[in-house]
């Protein structure tokens, strides 16, 4: 993550295939790390994430009010 405010964020997303880099924003809820991130398609070579991908932990837990 490059940034944060609140949940929103900033950051530089990987391919786990290809490796190319890219920046883009998201939302740090559990949602977003587990379904949407897995999800997302590489540019460059249409990878997504492998069926063994661990979600990040997000940075304030899910019920707490920012």
């Amino acid at each position: 993550m490059l940034s944060q405010n609140r949940r929103d964020f900033r950051a530089i997303y990987v391919c786990e295939h290809c490796k190319a880099q890219y920046e883009s924003y998201g939302y740090d809820d559990a949602n977003f790390h587990e379904k949407v991130i897995p999800k997302m398609e590489c540019g460059k070579c249409g990878g997504t994430s492998p069926e063994d991908y661990e979600a990040q932990e997000t940075r304030y837990p899910e019920d707490f009010q920012i």
